[in-house]
């Protein structure tokens, strides 16, 4: 490629600046000495001079424009070699020469500059070709300012129009119906076309509006809709359409717990219940933004309650060896159960008491009823955490939770036998529950220590080294490094502070809630007896948990007292406050009298049946609710459970109805493995 030269400036030179005329007198280093019409002298910095607005070289023509490399890119390979092939003879013009000469040619006769005249070159070179001199003077003007994108075809470097040759007026239209079609269901185009042609007829008159031929209105409508979706998935559309105008913006935390956006969706995972019925389950997370450390995650029955957010809560800020209940689950390591399984159970129990615990400053949560309520508020009031809702209709709020569902499925759930998928289109034919509500719980809660916090995320690359990724668990370390601070954690008392309240009086026969009756020996010294709480009358705080309602908790002025149901030997499954509520009422169905006063026992009785029944699965209704309530349970947190062939050698449900309560409604405990016992029967 030939030089035409860089424009330079002099001493001498006349310059646009400042709003004026100037000439420069001087020169020295970066400074240039300027002179105005009216005689007057400045110096400015030469790099000032030329970033000005309004610089400009009167006497010199005007900077190179640099090409543009990438537009020459786009363009097809033909209408480039068209360009070049011109390239080379206005080159030739300009300089006798064309590019690429061998050292020591001449020039041809006719181009030799030094015995004929630019315009004389432009002549020879325009009856060479066989065009018109303006063809070639124009092509040469064009070369010099643009370089080659100068000499392209633009023709095949235009931009098209969306709308064509269509009147403005039907374009109008078609925006509109297609914004109109975003929470509508997915119809055709036909059916647009339609609309459309009494929408314009109905706003300017019959025929007034030109309307174009069948395909040119396909055509045009195509252009119209893409990216919209508008004639595809009726959710694509609608999340399309609910996607931020503005530049997106990542949510940036710089130490654990800074924010954690808290979430529920339905997990794509059919699971079975005790009974062989399978349900479907809400998965509720809690993730921090700093080290994309899942916090919690809790598998429930769909139509989670809005306690569920407080016991999350619960299960993030109480460490699992803090916890009631713990210790009796350590001691399972001691019982009958198999050698293979209790190393898996230990193992999982050493990862889980390892685990950070992350105490949030501010949650970030959606609208759902599950946590915009009285429950959930309380509580981050209570632990002074800060609750930042997030903007209806706008999931780029809390994109992190977002995010972590959609990893969730693509690296658990799809894994799991019995995934369903997201929706019936992508459902196999025969997709059937294997695994339980608590057997999933097991499963995810080893997946989130095994997997997800020592595999490497995409969202905690290291600035300075970013080819590396970072797992949850190296962000933490490294951020608790940063902040020089641990916080301190909630002890187990707090995980019964988290639970909903109810204030009752303690009787003689104990404390009823919704016709259940809890009593205990260590209520004796309390019954009858004032609280000392006037604002409440005296009644006492009972706390109670929605998915085991087998025993409540007492605040008393020596702590905290556990009180069992009187009636909990009778129903040896377990139950929540929904099952009861069903027995409740198939007892009354059963009295056959609206007036009659169902007693407690009669509703056990009937519990009991419907816990029968529903093993057998004949009662379809009744088994769905008994499958809710062992999974619900099941999973709430560590148990005080006992091994299976500690619960084969008790008596049946049924056994219990009828013979009446086990002696005390004590729980056979778990059988201490004797060695030495052990190995006489292997004799």
């Amino acid at each position: 490629m030939v030089s035409v030269g860089r424009p330079v400036l002099a001493v001498g030179d006349r310059v646009g600046f400042d709003g004026g005329e100037h000439q420069v007198v001087g020169l020295a280093g970066t400074s240039v000495r300027l002179r105005d019409e009216s005689g007057g002298e400045q110096v400015v910095l030469a790099g000032h001079l030329m970033a000005a607005a309004d610089f400009v070289v009167l006497n010199s023509p005007g900077p190179v424009a640099v090409e543009p490399f990438g537009l020459l890119e786009s363009l097809p390979a033909e209408v480039v070699g068209e360009a070049e092939r011109w390239r080379d003879h206005v080159v030739e013009v300009m300089t006798g020469l064309p590019p690429g000469a061998a050292a020591g040619a001449v020039p041809r006769p006719g181009y030799d500059p030094a015995t004929t005249s630019l315009a004389d070159r432009q002549r020879a070179k325009a009856a060479e070709l066989g065009v018109a001199f303006r063809t070639i003077e124009g092509r040469r003007a064009r070369y010099t300012a643009q370089g080659l994108w100068g000499l392209v075809d633009q023709r095949a470097a235009r931009t098209f129009e969306v709308a064509g040759q269509a009147d403005a007026r039907l374009v109008e239209v078609l925006r509109e119906l297609i914004a109109a079609e975003t929470d509508a269901s997915t119809g055709t185009r036909s059916r647009l076309i339609r609309r459309a042609g009494k929408r314009v007829e109905e706003l300017h008159g019959p025929g007034v509006v030109p309307l174009p031929g069948k395909t040119a209105f396909y055509a045009l409508i195509d252009r119209l809709t893409v990216g919209r979706h508008t004639f595809g998935s009726a959710v694509t559309r609608r999340q399309t359409a609910n996607r931020p105008s503005g530049a997106f913006t990542a949510t940036v935390a710089a130490r654990p717990g800074e924010q954690v956006q808290i979430d529920s969706t339905p997990i794509d995972v059919m699971v079975l219940a005790a009974d062989g019925v399978p349900v479907r389950a809400d998965l509720t997370i809690a993730v921090d933004v700093a080290t994309r450390t899942i916090c919690a995650a809790v598998l429930r029955p769909v139509g989670t309650k809005a306690v569920d957010a407080s016991l999350l809560l619960a299960k993030m800020l109480v460490p699992e060896p803090m916890r009631p209940g713990w210790s009796q689950t350590l001691a399972m390591s001691a019982s009958r159960l198999p050698f293979q399984r209790l190393v898996a159970v230990d193992a999982r129990m050493r990862e889980a008491a390892a685990r950070p615990v992350i105490v949030p400053e501010q949650v970030v949560i959606d609208h759902g009823k599950v946590f915009v309520s009285e429950t959930f508020t309380r509580a981050c009031e209570r632990l002074g955490i800060s609750i930042q809702p997030a903007r209806k209709h706008t999931p780029t709020d809390k994109a992190v939770v977002e995010a972590t569902f959609s990893s969730i499925k693509t690296l658990f759930a799809q894994h799991v036998a019995g995934y369903k998928g997201a929706n019936s289109q992508q459902r196999g034919r025969d997709v059937t529950a294997e695994w339980s509500l608590d057997q999933l719980q097991d499963l995810l809660d080893e997946w989130l220590i095994v997997g997800w916090a020592h595999r490497p995320h995409e969202g905690l690359r290291d600035p300075h080294a970013p080819r590396r990724t970072l797992t949850p668990n190296e962000r933490y370390t490294a951020l608790v490094a940063v902040a020089g601070y641990l916080p301190v954690t909630l002890t187990g008392t707090d995980y019964l502070e988290l639970l909903p309240v109810k204030w009752r009086a303690i009787n003689d026969y104990g404390i009823r809630i919704d016709h259940r009756t809890y009593d205990a020996p260590e209520l004796g010294a309390f019954r009858r007896q004032h609280s000392g709480l006037t604002g409440k009358r005296g009644l006492w705080e009972v706390h109670y948990d929605p998915y085991d309602l087998s025993q409540v908790h007492v605040r008393t002025s020596q702590g905290w007292v556990h009180v069992p149901w009187t009636h909990r030997a009778i129903v040896t499954a377990p139950f929540a406050d929904f099952t009861w509520r069903h027995a409740r009422s198939l007892a009354h169905q059963a009295s056959g009298d609206t007036g009659h006063e169902v007693t407690e026992a009669e509703i056990a009785r009937a519990l009991d049946a419907l816990l029968t029944r529903a093993e057998h699965g004949p009662d379809k209704t009744g088994a769905r609710v008994a499958a809710r309530t062992r999974t619900a349970t099941a999973t709430h947190r560590p148990r005080h459970t006992e091994p299976a062939d500690a619960i084969e050698q008790q008596p049946g449900p049924g056994a219990l109805a009828e013979g009446g309560l086990a002696e005390g409604g004590q729980v056979i405990p778990f059988g201490v493995f004797d060695a030495d016992a052990e190995a006489e029967t292997w004799l």
